[in-house]
């Protein structure tokens, strides 16, 4: 957790950046993430220059070049541990005019980051604000990689909080949840086919960090890891460079988050060749259906973005990988050609694996769409025999549009801090979802209907065409009536009858 302190500064050139004309959320964060960017390339060259000296060797690598930048000042004033320094009119001179060309420029850095700094451009006003900007991330102990990403991670909250791109945010603690329902391990290859702020690839990054530290240790996974396990695509560059320095900022080197519409013939090349997927693609938006992909409209013709995708997600899978991913309650229960043939073929060709029914409230307060998470696995042989549905009535917050949290910290989440306190089930359900999916092989299979989860054979769900609503098999537990002669409701309205006369005596002798 980043302290208070640093939430207070954060929010200070929060403010600052607002006063100063810059409203929109996202560039913000952009011009953040650029400087981010160049304090790490400063931060890499010493460490090369530290190891040079101390081995007496020339640099393996440099990313300041020696002598002068084609703009006529020395590389060595564009390093963050010099301009940091200056006066803030020289600083900002100096970024503006010879440091982000010199990013527009860059290509040695060897990593997607630099890749995404092509179209780089200061849009900080004012010299004042770049000091105050500067100041604050010279602050921050880069070598600490929960830190870093605690720190990005509350600046990413403030697309939440801004009321404006919050659609790129989904819910940290729903993303937690199918991450762990999925439980990565070092060997997978992970990919989010609309990746925005990359937060579930940082999410596995993290789960995978904390439950293998052989990542980190054994030199074949951590080479795995920093460089190929995770994979991103997106066609908004903001949100690339976002993407990117999120990941940077989570401990991963070099992931690959590449400038991609998933749903486009530029796409193809890529199938088969992840093991698992988390995503919660767009629902909606416009979409150029001659530029879609030929082989994905041969699995489902339609212009749906939704079911376009869960294709999609199939073809990127290899045989044996699985999915968790967030799709709207229309794609369970739609009747149209192209969502029947879709459900059935996940149930009948692929192996379903769960539906886990959302909240509605779980995106406001920027849509009220209800939404479910699919979870199947790549066979190409079928294998559904039972699926599993949960019925998510609590997410820990309120399901309004101000979203706030029920419980304490230590209670929230699918992993609370805390002992769980059973009680609290009723405003948390996240961590009694992972509980239940880990039994669905067992105890999971006799609970009956009317609980808030159960097992539905494969046979009744083809003979109801498919529908996967949880609704459609959901039993609703009606409280029984007591039935009564019409002598004892009778004498009933008689002694109430009688209990009033009295009543009215008893306050007539009081008042004389």
């Amino acid at each position: 957790m980043i302290t208070g302190e640093l939430k207070a500064k954060v929010d200070r050139v929060w403010d600052a950046f607002w006063s100063g004309g810059i409203s929109n959320p996202l560039e913000v964060i952009e011009q953040i993430t650029y400087l981010l960017f160049i304090r790490r390339l400063d931060d890499l060259q010493t460490a090369e220059e530290n190891k040079a000296n101390h081995l007496r060797t020339p640099l393996a690598q440099r990313f300041f070049p020696a002598g002068e930048a084609p703009t006529g000042v020395p590389y060595a004033h564009l390093r963050w541990s010099h301009f940091k320094d200056e006066a803030p009119q020289t600083a900002f001179d100096l970024v503006d005019k010879h440091v982000f060309p010199f990013l527009r420029t860059l290509g040695g850095d060897g990593s997607t980051y630099a890749a995404h700094m092509e179209g780089a451009r200061l849009t900080i006003p004012t010299p004042g604000l770049l000091a105050k900007v500067v100041d604050l991330l010279n602050d921050i102990p880069m070598h600490r990689r929960d830190t870093n990403g605690d720190l990005y991670e509350y600046m990413l909250g403030k697309l939440a909080t801004s009321g404006q791109n919050g659609q790129f945010r989904t819910p940290r603690h729903i993303i937690e949840l199918m991450v762990r329902l999925m439980a990565p391990t070092p060997k997978d290859e992970i990919c989010d086919p609309a990746c925005g702020t990359a937060g579930f690839l940082m999410s596995a990054a993290r789960y995978v960090r904390e439950e293998h530290p052989s990542v980190l240790t054994d030199a074949v996974q951590r080479s795995h890891y920093h460089s190929s396990m995770f994979h991103g695509y997106d066609f908004d560059r903001i949100m690339l460079r976002i993407g990117s320095m999120n990941m940077l900022m989570h401990g991963v080197e070099t992931p690959d988050i590449r400038y991609r519409d998933s749903l486009s013939e530029s796409a193809a090349g890529d199938e088969g060749k992840y093991s698992l997927i988390l995503a919660n693609p767009p629902f909606a938006g416009s979409l150029d259906y001659e530029a879609v992909s030929k082989d994905l409209l041969k699995v489902v013709k339609t212009k749906k973005t939704e079911l376009l995708f869960l294709a999609q997600f199939l073809r990127l899978l290899q045989p044996g990988g699985r999915a968790a991913v967030i799709v709207p309650d229309g794609v369970l229960f739609g009747s149209s050609t192209a969502h029947k043939a879709l459900r059935r073929m996940l149930v009948e060709d692929q192996k379903l694996d769960a539906v886990i029914k959302l909240p509605s409230g779980v995106f406001r307060p920027y849509a009220g769409v209800s939404t479910a998470i699919l979870v199947f696995t790549r066979t190409d042989s079928g294998g559904t025999d039972d699926v599993w549905f949960y019925d998510v009535q609590a997410d820990g917050y309120s399901l309004d549009d101000k979203r706030n949290p029920l419980l304490d910290d230590g209670q929230l989440g699918v992993a609370p801090t805390e002992p769980f306190v059973v009680a609290n089930h009723a405003k948390n359900n996240l961590p009694d979802v992972l509980d239940r999916w880990r039994q669905r092989a067992a105890s999971e299979r006799s609970r009956a209907r009317t609980e808030q989860s159960f097992c539905v054979p494969k046979a009744e769900i083809a003979a109801q065409g498919y529908d996967l609503s949880l609704n459609r098999y959901k039993e609703i537990v009606h409280d029984e009536v007591e039935h009564r002669t019409p002598t004892e409701i009778l004498g009933d309205i008689k002694s109430l009858n009688d209990e009033i006369t009295q009543g009215i005596a008893n306050l007539e002798a009081m008042l004389g």
